[in-house]
């Protein structure tokens, strides 16, 4: 039978299979490409670059028929690569199939680009997608015409520029730290409330990426404290010789409800000067899995931690852990004064393979027990995205594998990277039992804001397990809500017993907690007294409550005691108060805004924009622009 066929058929037939084959074998490749804006080109030397990494990749992967693997050593993709050269060998590397005539390729190609636009179609359409809370979702629009120009895989096709759309969070595959918000309590009932102090600011990020999407952010996602925390006030230092932290109280009309007040505690760290704190153990901890090879994850990472080199004395040192697959030492313990060597191993860093968390903390916390030297501060500074899938992932499993490592006096702090699979519920153990913070980094300016203007809180502790109560007077005081903390409750046995762990604070850092007083007598209280209930004792009603903290010094086994009686008589709001307020506000909006009655976004805007005050880095201008963007997505 082959007698019958003609050279030419022979040829053709060849061709016609070698083409499809190769398109079978690249198209997982081009489909991830072209879906992530930033992703590099795929590389198919034998290297495990083209393994899926966007979520849900893994599955389709699995689902895949053997017969379809790519055959090896197929040329490598190179920008600007003509596709209809894709059968001819790169140079100097061996052919593995017939060079294909252009003409004999065009058609699958033009076949396969077709494909892959009606594949794609449904997910580029500009749909409303459901929130999870029930408000609707819009992407963002197209950054420009799909018709246009743009490179696929490594190689230059028209109809589809991989930066075409804008980066969408995806809230479904997320994982947020979160709890019910903090319900109405009846001070002559539950007179005491404790928790835990909480300087990170991940939550304010989150939101902003959500936001500058085109889209809510997911309810989960929105911890108020957090937001609040996100933002500098001007609270008094403390004073020489004392505690290393000041605490101040304010009382004041609350916006949403004429019947009711905020009650503000604010917290400020001493700062003390660069040359007075003692050296640093450095250790980072990158996480170079597949996840993290698009644009707003490793190279971002790289990007950022160039930053905070430049804050560095030459007496502290870095080392460089990294974990994949396995995890691996890529730099020893360098003096900072070595910049080049900490930028050199930073630039060969790449992202590919799963993501095996748990190796990567036992190495690290290998790492920085032997760089341990008195009167240093030895701390890891994991980035992630949080995709845990190797090793120990369950967040309670994690909690008490980094509680078993607090006891060495090693600080874990945790840095978030990009959207998608983001697991915030896996950061947040991490950093709450590792004596660390949690931070999320979505732009350049906020590494700066983070890594470099506050480095010193972020590295360098001052009080350790710093934890606060609050006993409101029933004679003073009918109800209470502590706004936000959800996830930092304390249990009122807790507040004494040095064994529970707590937050850290760290140098110059503050700290806000906003509470919802509804003074006795008024008509904004939510419960009735009861019918049997036995009435209050009198008592002097000119004190609201008694405020205290405890703490101890960095590495003490005992906390100390500050006291601070908090006055009834309410004050007058200055521009931190409101802008406070306003954030609070904002966050209740977002999450659950069962308290503030008609209070909406035009007013919360109305407020934070008369609050602004002196904003020297444009935090606040920001937010007012975020609320005003929230506004226009809720309606």
């Amino acid at each position: 039978m082959l007698s019958h066929l003609s050279p030419r058929a022979t040829l053709a037939a060849t061709a016609s299979v070698a083409v499809i084959g190769l398109s079978l074998a690249l198209y997982p490749t081009l489909r991830r490409d072209a879906v992530l804006p930033g992703a590099q080109p795929a590389r198919v030397d034998g290297a495990p670059a083209a393994e899926a990494t966007a979520p849900g990749a893994e599955a389709r992967k699995a689902e895949a028929p053997a017969e379809i693997a790519a055959p090896p050593a197929i040329v490598e993709a190179t920008p600007g690569a003509d596709l209809r050269a894709a059968g001819a060998p790169a140079a100097g590397a061996p052919a593995t199939t017939a060079p294909v005539p252009a003409a004999d390729t065009s058609g699958a190609v033009s076949s396969l680009a077709d494909s892959r636009r009606e594949a794609e179609a449904p997910a580029a359409m500009p749909q409303a997608m459901e929130h999870e809370g029930g408000a609707q979702m819009a992407p963002a629009p197209l950054a420009r015409s799909r018709e246009s120009s743009a490179e696929v895989g490594g190689f230059a096709a028209p109809g589809f520029a991989p930066d075409a759309l804008a980066p969408l969070p995806a809230p479904d595959t997320e994982a947020f730290a979160n709890e019910d918000p903090n319900p109405v309590k009846i001070a002559a009932e539950e007179p005491v409330s404790t928790f835990s102090i909480d300087t990170d600011t991940a939550s304010w990020p989150v939101v902003r990426s959500s936001l500058a999407a085109g889209m809510l952010p997911p309810r989960e996602a929105v911890r108020i404290e957090e937001m609040v925390n996100y933002f500098p006030y001007g609270y008094p230092a403390p004073e020489a010789g004392g505690a290393p932290f000041r605490a101040s109280v304010s009382l004041f009309p609350t916006p949403w409800n004429a019947g009711t007040r905020l009650l503000r505690i604010g917290i400020q760290g001493a700062l003390p000067a660069t040359d007075a704190r003692p050296p640093l153990n450095l250790v980072f901890l990158i996480d170079t899995s597949g996840s993290m090879e698009d644009a707003n994850k490793l190279p971002l990472l790289k990007q950022s931690f160039r930053l905070m080199l430049s804050q560095l004395r030459p007496e502290d040192r870095v080392a460089i852990v990294t974990y994949a697959g396995s995890a691996g030492l890529v730099l020893e313990p360098t003096p900072a004064a070595d910049r080049g060597a900490i930028e050199g191993a930073l630039d060969r860093l790449s992202a590919g393979g799963s993501t095996a968390g748990q190796e990567g903390l036992q190495q690290a916390y290998a790492v920085a027990e032997g760089m341990g030297a008195e009167g240093r501060v030895s701390r890891i500074l994991l980035a992630t995205d949080g995709d845990f899938n190797v090793g120990i992932s369950d967040p309670e499993a994690l909690k008490d594998f980094i509680a078993g490592k607090r006891e060495s006096g090693i600080y874990l702090s945790v840095l978030g990277f990009g959207r998608g699979n983001l697991d915030d519920a896996t950061m947040q153990a991490l950093a709450q039992n590792g004596n660390g913070t949690a931070a999320y980094i979505d732009t350049l300016p906020e590494a700066q804001k983070v890594l470099v203007d506050q480095l010193s809180g972020a590295l360098f502790p001052i009080a350790d397990d710093v934890k606060v109560q609050v006993e409101f007077n029933p004679a003073a005081v009918a109800e209470y809500r502590l706004i936000g903390y959800e996830t930092r409750a304390l249990a009122r046995e807790d507040f004494n017993n040095d064994r529970v762990d707590a937050g850290e604070i760290g140098a110059g850092h503050q700290v806000t907690a906003l509470y919802e007083v509804t003074p006795a007598g008024s008509p904004a209280r939510l419960s009735d007294p009861l019918r049997y209930g036995t009435a209050p004792e009198g008592g002097d009603a000119s004190e609201l409550g008694f405020l205290k903290l405890r703490w101890k010094a960095p590495g003490a086994a005992h906390s100390q005691l500050v006291e601070t009686p908090i006055p009834a008589a309410p004050g007058e709001a200055g521009d931190d108060a409101r802008f406070a307020a306003a954030i609070a506000g904002m966050g209740q909006l977002l999450s659950e805004p069962k308290y503030l009655g008609t209070w909406g976004w035009d007013e919360a805007i109305a407020l934070a924009a008369g609050a602004k005050g002196d904003d020297p880095y444009g935090y606040r201008a920001e937010a007012v622009g975020l609320m005003r963007l929230a506004a226009s997505l809720s309606r």
